[in-house]
């Protein structure tokens, strides 16, 4: 027996090519794994709140209005006025006023010597101009040519009185509030007058053409 030892030659070409064929198997696997696309976790639910019961709402709530507020919104339709005049501004006005109509009450006599002073004008010039107007409104004094009548004028210059008897209630002397009531009632009358025969004008019927004419 021979002491020699014995050598074995291993080809290891072979394991490698192997171990490259396992690699390339491999490795298309591993690139679509990590291109694939990773799904996101599904959302989680909300919550609703939790409320002590049902409610019913009909509308947003509003927030509660302070005073001013509620003033601002109740004057927001209506046109904005300019401020009120002092009570000094109002004296130097009426004193120009005054000076002025003065002026022009000179220069008128001036030119009319034979012309006295002017009246001046009292609560009666108003009740009476305001008299004379709402009975032109109604045909008054339109004498020898068709009346022009304006109703409706008529009808706001009463209510015009009207208005003028009661703001001017207990504010009035004897005399004043005596000539106010009876132009008050006179137009008023007028006023019935005039109306009823509007009316019973309107519910007669038209007049018939005589025969042979249409």
């Amino acid at each position: 027996m021979s002491d020699t030892p014995k050598f074995e030659v291993i080809d290891r070409r072979k394991y490698r090519q192997d171990a490259e064929e396992q690699e390339a198997a491999a490795s298309p696997q591993a690139a679509a794994k990590s291109t694939a696309p990773v799904p996101e976790p599904p959302p989680e639910p909300e919550k609703e709140e939790q409320r002590p019961g049902p409610q019913l709402v009909t509308e947003a709530p509003r927030p509660a209005a302070a005073p001013d507020d509620e003033l601002e919104t109740e004057i927001e339709g209506e046109p904005d006025l300019p401020p009120a005049p002092t009570a000094e501004e109002s004296r130097q006005q009426k004193s120009a006023y005054d000076a002025s109509a003065q002026r022009l009450e000179d220069l008128i006599r001036a030119q009319n010597p034979g012309m006295g002073p002017q009246p001046a004008v009292t609560f009666d010039h108003l009740v009476n101009q305001l008299y004379v107007s709402v009975m032109v409104q109604m045909g008054a004094g339109q004498e020898g040519q068709r009346a022009r009548i304006d109703i409706i004028g008529a009808r706001q210059t009463i209510d015009l009185l009207g208005i003028i008897a009661e703001k001017t209630k207990g504010n009035l002397t004897e005399a004043e509030d005596r000539t106010l009531q009876s132009v008050l009632y006179e137009a008023r009358m007028a006023f019935l007058e005039l109306t009823n025969m509007i009316s019973m004008q309107s519910m007669q019927p038209p007049p018939v053409p005589p025969p042979g004419k249409r």
